[in-house]
């Protein structure tokens, strides 16, 4: 994948993420349900962190020389900002509410097991996201290498660096498609999110 593909990819996961939080962001605003309110909360919190990881990736290309037409990613983190700033401001009143009268007689009818299986559920989605990041940016430095400038002498170690990366790339979906299994096993009740929390700790 090349950075000009890797930018797109980027681009149209920020256009997808920003409507699935704005989407996540009304149900939160307009749900009656402190409970499913906290459900909503959590889900926007999964959005908005996967918005800040592509905006650390396109801050990194907005200072990066080799890109000349920046308007199109300044005006992606832009769009990211304010939605950091929306959820900041968000997380600020939900908080303030769970400390109210109304929130505190709330806090007793939340079940402990349904949030531990909302936070389980959170890490998996991180770390499965994360894991696809990485996934992206070896695939970019395997196609670089292989349609680079080609020198006998040099060959043969870029054919073991891809190699490598190859490797690291099907280790990655492996893991990822243990992790879905996971989520999906938790999320169907076979799996207590106490098990989830044993792999975690190792």
């Amino acid at each position: 994948m090349s950075s000009r593909k890797l930018q797109e990819k980027v681009r149209k996961k920020v256009t997808e993420g920003i409507e699935a939080f704005d989407d996540t962001f009304e149900k939160l605003k307009t749900s009656p349900n402190i409970n499913q309110k906290e459900k909503y909360e959590q889900d926007l919190k999964k959005e908005i962190k996967k918005l800040q990881r592509h905006r650390d990736q396109i801050k990194t290309w907005i200072a990066s020389t080799d890109i000349k037409d920046k308007r199109e990613l300044l005006e992606n983190r832009k769009m990211i900002e304010k939605r950091m700033e929306a959820f900041k401001a968000c997380e600020k009143e939900m908080k303030t509410k769970a400390y109210s009268k109304e929130g505190l007689s709330q806090i007793t009818k939340v079940d402990p097991k349904e949030k531990a299986k909302q936070e389980t559920s959170g890490w998996i989605t991180s770390v499965v996201d994360q894991l696809n990041t990485q996934i992206d940016m070896m695939e970019a430095e395997a196609e670089s290498l292989q349609s680079g400038p080609r020198r006998s002498k040099k060959d043969s170690s870029k054919l073991a660096r891809i190699r490598e990366l190859d490797q690291k790339v099907e280790r990655h979906k492996w893991h990822i498609q243990r992790l879905e299994l996971i989520l999906r096993s938790m999320e169907n009740g076979n799996i207590a999110p106490e098990q989830v929390t044993e792999i975690k700790d190792d």
